[in-house]
């Protein structure tokens, strides 16, 4: 079984994006193979979503947190108090990282070392995810940085790395 890293941006998505991250990991999952992801919005939120369609006791799924979820949960309601995303965002992930790990406690790996969710934490947790994986399919809206940062990681690595390409105003 091939462990396959989903990534990509948590800002800017389009209907065909979501459609591709649908179709790759439906294509993953039903091909006998597991996905790893980072639990953040976007990609990883929708990659998670088609997964548990799939693969409803959450077995073929890995997600990597910068913190431990009540952390990581924290960190989402301080940002709709700053206005980055809705609360209904913030809630909508939380409950959905709640439910895999109460599916299946292997599935959600905290890091129970950081305390702050802050650029280097995201770091840490992209190398986390791209070490875990086989190869990388990367979901990348308007040459985002932090999609190509993960993109060189799975470079550097030598593992197969399949990129989607996307402007999006």
């Amino acid at each position: 079984m091939k462990k396959v890293a989903v990534a990509g941006t948590w800002q800017t998505l389009n209907q065909q994006m979501e459609e591709d991250v649908r179709k790759e990991v439906k294509y993953i999952i039903e091909s006998g193979n597991s996905i790893v992801t980072g639990g953040a919005l976007g990609v990883d939120y929708i990659a998670t979503e088609e997964t548990l369609s799939v693969n409803p006791d959450a077995n073929k799924i890995k997600i990597f947190l910068p913190t431990t979820l009540e952390i990581y949960s924290r960190h989402y309601l301080k940002r709709v108090e700053e206005g980055v995303i809705t609360k209904e965002q913030a809630q909508l992930l939380i409950s959905q990282l709640t439910k895999i790990r109460n599916l299946n406690i292997n599935s959600i790996v905290e890091n129970l070392t950081n305390e702050i969710v802050d650029h280097t934490t995201y770091r840490e947790r992209i190398n986390d995810i791209i070490n875990e994986s086989d190869e990388l399919i990367a979901f990348q809206a308007n040459e985002s940085n932090g999609t190509q940062y993960t993109i060189d990681i799975a470079h550097q690595k030598g593992i197969p790395v399949k990129v989607h390409k996307y402007t999006i105003n």
